[in-house]
């Protein structure tokens, strides 16, 4: 049984509930409550390692802390890269932190870059290649998306996730959200990064050379086998995962995303040519957006309508600071939200 020395929530009820049961169960495990004492946890002196996998903006301010003390930080938020790239990395370069990522495609890239890397150039990196499973609609167009129901969106065909990030994979903008990811991880431009849709998701990403050589990482798909990779990395260890079987396997299949069916896609490409906050009210805006289509307050296909609406409405600012990040974060949401109330009525 896993009995960690704390536990905590961000939800003063919910933490009463869990210290009642954890009392009942005779557990020692202290719970904290709120954003602070998260902070507080994955920035104290005892921890050496910090697995950041909190979804959405929610994961920022306790993913930079960590960063900040020092930590090795294991990268599942990606949203903390699009909100506060530069600050973030800035601060990895300061503290001197050994940052490495979780999500499948950019531990695939890792893997698959030589080991002093420091970006494209001197890497000899022509491009890297994300691929995509191409998530429930692969092949539909938009009409056919029109009335998709949530439990249809959240139905992955290869991946088994939350909600939010399964809605994100099956509008594409999970894969927006890793161009940029990639751009601040591995110091290389948006235009260098290429997206291929790969239904078996096997081969979870590659690194195309100047000299043409081609590296990909291949694995079943299942999350255990990168997070065993970070938690052991510099070294190796078991992750329970199965071995990989070509034979039975037979073939690998690859094709071009069509934006034209999957907008999230191109905003986010258009977003990396924006710059300044342009990700940050992206992202806002696509919290909201997917938030309200899981409350069924509005269809699929609005949104990534929503998330445009709030890129056109906006301009477009450098964040100097964390609380430029967080006001610009704010002010987006605000303004989604009111876009979903129209759309409502």
């Amino acid at each position: 049984t896993h009995r960690p020395r704390y536990a905590v929530v961000i939800d003063a009820q919910i933490a009463d509930q869990l210290r009642a049961l954890l009392e009942a169960s005779n557990c020692l495990t202290q719970v904290l409550c709120g954003e602070q004492a998260l902070i507080d946890i994955a920035s104290d002196s005892e921890v050496d390692t910090v697995m950041a996998a909190i979804v959405g903006g929610a994961g920022l301010r306790s993913t930079l802390a960590a960063v900040q003390s020092g930590k090795k930080v294991l990268l599942a938020n990606k949203e903390a890269l699009v909100m506060a790239g530069a600050l973030f990395m800035d601060a990895v370069a300061h503290s001197g932190t050994t940052l490495l990522p979780i999500d499948s495609e950019h531990n695939a890239i890792f893997q698959c870059l030589p080991q002093a890397y420091s970006n494209a150039d001197r890497g000899g990196v022509s491009k890297l290649i994300l691929s995509a499973s191409g998530g429930p609609f692969r092949g539909w167009d938009l009409p056919q998306m029109a009335p998709v129901t949530p439990p249809q969106a959240c139905a992955h065909p290869k991946w088994d996730m939350g909600a939010k990030i399964s809605v994100d994979s099956a509008t594409l903008m999970n894969k927006g959200l890793e161009i940029i990811e990639a751009q601040w991880l591995f110091k290389i431009p948006a235009s260098q990064i290429d997206v291929v849709v790969h239904p078996q998701s096997v081969v979870h990403s590659m690194v195309q050379f100047v000299d043409g050589s081609v590296l990909a990482q291949l694995g079943n798909p299942d999350m255990r086998t990168p997070i065993a990779h970070a938690l052991a990395w510099p070294e190796r260890m078991s992750s329970g995962v199965g071995d990989l079987d070509f034979v039975a396997l037979s073939r690998l299949d690859f094709e071009d995303p069509v934006i034209d069916n999957f907008p999230c896609l191109g905003l986010a490409y258009g977003v990396t040519e924006a710059g300044k906050d342009a990700a940050i009210v992206m992202n806002a805006a696509n919290e909201v957006a997917v938030q309200a289509f899981l409350d069924l307050r509005i269809g699929f296909t609005q949104i990534a309508d929503v998330v445009e609406y709030a890129l056109n409405a906006s301009c477009f600012n450098e964040p100097q600071s964390l609380a430029d990040v967080e006001h610009t974060d704010k002010r987006a949401r605000a303004m989604t939200s009111h876009r979903v109330t129209q759309l409502e009525r």
